[in-house]
């Protein structure tokens, strides 16, 4: 078993992974209606990109 920076339960977990997710699909529409090229949305779309799968980094305890 791979170890993470972090631990949670697996509710917990589930919770924050798609509250992640989201935030990071919003972010890539922000730079999308930004303009991809443009200076606001390159770091708009870097930024979603790394908190969509930013729980990769945190491990889920099963109960």
């Amino acid at each position: 078993m791979t170890q993470g920076i972090a631990t949670l339960p697996s509710r917990t977990y589930r919770r924050v992974d798609v509250a992640t997710k989201l935030a990071g699909l919003v972010l890539v529409a922000f730079a999308l209606e930004a303009g991809i090229a443009s200076a606001a949305g390159v770091p708009l779309a870097i930024g979603g990109a790394a908190l969509a799968v930013c729980t990769v980094f945190i491990s889920e305890v099963h109960e």
